[in-house]
Parts: C-alpha cells; sequence; structure tokens
C-alpha cells in the first residue's frame, strides 16, 4: 500500500511539477513539503483536501487507503 507521500510524489512527478510547485500551492515552505513527501511529517487534512482536488483524486486514494484514484 502506497504512502501519502509516496503518492504526492506520484503525483507531482505525473504532472511534471516540482516540489516547490507544491510547496507554492499548499502555502508552506519547499522544505515543508519534502517533510510531507518523505513521510517524515503528518500532513494536515486541510492540506490533504486541497491536494486531493488539485489532483482530482479521491482522498483515500491519496492516503493510500485506495488503488482507485478516481472520486466517488
Amino acid at each position: 500500500m502506497a504512502s501519502l507521500g509516496e503518492r504526492i510524489k506520484e503525483l507531482r512527478v505525473s504532472k511534471d511539477l516540482t516540489q516547490s510547485d507544491i510547496a507554492e500551492l499548499l502555502n508552506i515552505t519547499t522544505r515543508q513539503e519534502q517533510r510531507y513527501e518523505s513521510d517524515k511529517s503528518d500532513m494536515p487534512i486541510s492540506k490533504v483536501i486541497i491536494l486531493a482536488d488539485f489532483f482530482d483524486v479521491s482522498i483515500d486514494y491519496l492516503t493510500g487507503r485506495s488503488d482507485d484514484p478516481t472520486r466517488k
């Protein structure tokens, strides 16, 4: 099962975005985004929601609870 950080990286790379791009979207530092992506820090649900909406995937997919990225 993929972790939140792994899914963030997978989606970011698939859209040809940098960690700085995601940090800007979330209004955080690039270093904090790196911590989230490496699973060294827990991401607040408010940030998870922003990413799920941005990448148009379900929160379950983003957090690794499902392998189906479609919204329900």
